[in-house]
Parts: structure tokens; sequence; C-alpha cells
């Protein structure tokens, strides 16, 4: 009956202004919070901003985060401190050259099951938390270091046939230390690939070094009270998903990542410095990144800005530059600067 389908096309729309009320909401709790956050992180970190901003967006979106720095800059306070805020619970493990995949995922042990027979029981290891913090994760082997390939692309650990899921929200946060080489193994190219953004951690201006000395050498640190819990950030993340991103800036992002790789179609300072360029995943992180950077800001859609502005972390551990790069004493980031000037000049 017609009625009915008039009905029917009411309920429908108000079903959608209900939805979009609901949104707008999430959007305006996110950005009121924005404030508190960085109010809360202030109590113990000073400055940083980008490289807070560029961790925040990761965890809105989803994503694991790299942190390379210099011994002494706060890294892991910096962690442990956005794990408070979010009131979720967190592990370090400090990798070592002797650490083996069973101190990070689990073992099972040989226990008396009380009948006068034996079972295997599997204990789980620090890794079955929801921010894990991989500190120096250079340092351990290979084999080491793949124990948590499974749980940053799977969010599980398998141990003798049986899969174990990891609590959500699930984040693996790992530092490097970018000037000590001597007795390091550099993360293969498939796990960097699986970092959202690879985040550098800078030294301070004078007049922040002085705040930090400061407040480390006068009083204790304040406490830092929770604002959200894991069910928050679950929403979060599926809000990211739903703000919506136009074709072209879509476009623009898979664009840049293949520009940065080496090829009949490439700019010719692309093939001359760089070995291997960004994949796929890439483009993903850049558009994902992207839409979580708006909510911050308020906005419910995407600008170029955004884009843009996160090329940087997104990039500077997906392209692998080659022997000519180091001769000519050009690092990642001045690629990925010449990469922006030449996506800025180029149409679409």
């Amino acid at each position: 009956m017609p009625g009915e389908t008039i009905s029917k096309k009411g309920a429908i729309v108000v079903e959608a202004m209900d939805v979009y009320e609901d949104e707008r909401k999430v959007v305006e709790k996110i950005h009121e919070s924005r404030g508190r956050i960085e109010h809360e992180l202030g109590k113990v970190i000073v400055g940083q901003k980008d490289a807070t901003e560029q961790l925040l967006i990761s965890l809105f979106a989803g994503g694991h985060c790299l942190i390379t720095g210099a011994p002494g800059l706060a890294k892991t306070l910096l962690v442990r401190t956005i794990a408070q805020i979010f009131h979720l619970k967190f592990q370090r493990i400090q990798f070592t050259p002797d650490l083996m995949p069973a101190d990070v995922t689990g073992t099972e042990i040989l226990e008396d099951a009380g009948d006068g027979r034996r079972r295997m029981q599997f204990v789980k290891g620090p890794i079955f938390a929801q921010v894990i913090l991989a500190d120096e994760i250079n340092r351990t082997p290979p084999k080491t270091q793949a124990a948590l390939l499974e749980a940053m692309q799977e969010h599980q650990v398998t141990a003798a046939g049986v899969r174990y899921p990891l609590e959500e929200p699930f984040f693996v946060l790992a530092t490097q230390n970018p000037i000590e080489l001597e007795g390091t193994y550099p993360l293969p190219e498939a796990q960097l690939d699986r970092f959202m953004f690879n985040v550098v951690v800078d030294y301070l201006p004078e007049d922040d070094e002085v705040e930090v000395v400061k407040r480390t050498t006068s009083k204790q640190r304040e406490t830092i009270e929770p604002l959200f819990d894991g069910p928050d950030v679950l929403a979060f993340h599926e809000l990211v998903r739903r703000v919506p991103v136009a074709e072209d800036l879509v476009r623009k992002a898979v664009r840049i990542a293949a520009l940065s790789r080496p090829g009949p179609n490439a700019p010719a300072f692309v093939n001359e410095w760089v070995s291997f360029g960004a994949g796929l995943r890439a483009a993903q992180s850049l558009v994902l990144g992207a839409k979580a950077r708006a909510l911050l800001r308020g906005r419910f859609h995407v600008t170029l800005d955004d884009l843009l502005a996160l090329v940087h972390p997104t990039l500077r551990h997906r392209i692998l530059l080659g022997y000519r790069a180091e001769a000519d004493g050009v690092n990642v980031d001045a690629v990925i600067d010449r990469l922006l000037e030449h996506a800025r000049g180029a149409r679409g």
C-alpha cells in the first residue's frame, strides 16, 4: 500500500537522522575531549605536540605505531600516559638479544591436575594486554620479532595449535633507538609495513627542556585521570570507518604511495634514491589517519590538509633508500618532502 511505503520511508529517514545525531554527539565528545587529553598529557609530557597527535590518531584509527627517538626523550612515559588516559591495560616488554618468542606470547607448562595426572597448561605472556610497549624492538632477533606479527595482524596468539584471542582494543607501540646500530636487528620490511605510523620523537627546544628538568627534579608527577575506556576506543574505531572521504582524496593517497615506487612512471629522484617504495597499506593508513585527524578537529569530513599532514609518519618506514641516497647524504624525510612537492604540483 502507498501509505505503508510512505511510512517505511519515513522510518528510514528518522533512523538516518538518529544515526547522524549519534555520530554528531560522538564527534563533539572527541573534539571536546581533545583539550582534556592534552591537559592530562601536559601533566607529565612537555612539548612533542606532533608526536602526541600522531599517536592519538593511530589509537583512534586502530593502528600500531613505531616510535623512533634517542634515549631519554620520554617515549616510554608518553605511551604509558596515553594508556592511563584511555584506561587500557598496559604492558612493557624490554626486548633484548636473548628474549625468546615464548617470553612474549606465553608458554605451556606441565601442572598437576589434582587427580594424580598431569596436563599442559598455557600461561599467557605479556602480549595479553591492550597497549603493548615493545621497548627497543630492534634489539631482539628476527625470530622473536616475528612473534609479534600474528598478534599485530590477527589480534590473536596461537600456541600448540590453540588460538587465544587478545583483548580489544589492542595496540603495539614499539620503540627503536636510531643512534645505536651495534648489536641490533633491523625490522624486516614485512613487519615494518604493519605499523600504521613511524612517529619521530625529537629533542625539545631549550625552554621546554628547562621545564622538563624543573619538573623532574622538584616534585612528584601528577596523577593521570582516565577519560575513556576500552568500549569508548572501540566506538571511536567504528566511527572513524564511517567518516566519508571524497574519491579524489582517496586517489591522491594512492598516487602518493605509488609515486614512492621506482619505475618508468616514477620521478627521477625516486629512481635515483629509492630501492623499494610504499605498498597499498600506506594508502590505507593515510586515509584512515586522515579520517581520525578530522574527528579530532571536530569535523565529520576529510580535507586535503588531513591527508598531507600524515604523509611523513606514514611513509618514512615504508621507503627503503638505496646506496645513492646514502652517498648523496639524503635521508627518507628529504625524499618524502620531494614527493609532497611533486604531488602538490601534479593534477588530481
